[in-house]
């Protein structure tokens, strides 16, 4: 029978808490999903902790070497088979009731493209360490197609979307680490709802290991951020796509630039 969710769980060396991750999927409260677990060239224990699973819902698939979450994540939703598309990555925890609430909110409100949740940090020995402001901040899809023309306001690893609409698009290759935002900036330029539950039903862990706690904080964000959203217009014109929500972006593109400079200046009149 066809799975109503397909749960995308890219894994690459992650031994040390992808069993946490697969057991608070295994414990969730609604159960017919399929977990499809993309295993991107582990050279560490990750292999076996997923064969030694026996539960049929698990799908363990095998990339040929390490072809990176972009590829992974792509991978899943051309394989997935369900009415939706849930996504967590492999170090967080899901609360049991997340993938019960977000089936509930997206059968209930057909409008809705993407469903995040807020959610919790926790950290390497799963001790909570606070919240995201500006997530608790952004829960409308007003205040969210808002707050993203400056940033993103979702976490990746919440969200549930409808597969008949995430088919006809993918992650793109040239906004590594930050392939999530590209993504809502290309549904809400297409006029795509994206909402949030306002309620924390995952539990998003920060590490020395997770993009979140190395690869971000060595980048000055204000121009992660404004690279990200030239690379989004640039290919908005070569594909004739133009709106007032890009002529926006394109506003907020410069002041992130112009802030980024400035924080640059900061750091050199401290030395």
């Amino acid at each position: 029978m066809q799975p109503l969710v397909s749960i995308i769980l890219p894994a690459y060396n992650c031994e040390a808490y992808l069993q946490q991750t697969i057991d608070s999927l295994l414990q969730q409260t609604f159960t017919h999903f399929e977990l499809l677990i993309i295993n991107d060239g582990s050279t560490d224990r990750t292999f076996e902790i997923i064969n030694s699973y026996t539960d049929s819902r698990i799908k363990n698939i095998q990339n040929d070497g390490n072809k990176g979450l972009i590829y992974s994540l792509n991978k899943g939703f051309e394989i997935a088979k369900g009415k939706y598309i849930a996504r967590i990555d492999a170090d967080d925890i899901c609360l049991p009731e997340r993938i019960e609430k977000q089936i509930n909110w997206l059968e209930q409100n057909l409008s809705t493209a993407v469903l995040a949740s807020t959610i919790q940090f926790i950290n390497a020995k799963n001790e909570a360490t606070g919240f995201w402001n500006l997530d608790r901040k952004t829960i409308t899809k007003e205040a969210i197609k808002k707050a993203m023309l400056w940033e993103c306001c979702i976490a990746h690893p919440s969200v549930m979307i409808r597969s008949s609409i995430i088919k006809n698009y993918k992650y793109n290759t040239y906004q590594k680490h930050i392939e999530d935002y590209d993504l809502w900036l290309q549904l809400l330029a297409d006029n795509f709802v994206i909402e949030k539950i306002n309620e924390p039903l995952l539990l998003y862990r920060v590490h020395q290991q997770s993009v979140t706690g190395n690869v971000h904080r060595k980048k000055n964000s204000f121009f992660t951020i404004a690279t990200a959203k030239r690379k989004f217009l640039w290919h908005r014109i070569k594909k004739a796509k133009w709106s007032v929500f890009e002529t926006k972006l394109l506003f907020t593109l410069g002041c992130n630039f112009l802030m980024g400079i400035g924080k640059e200046i900061k750091k050199l009149l401290r030395f």
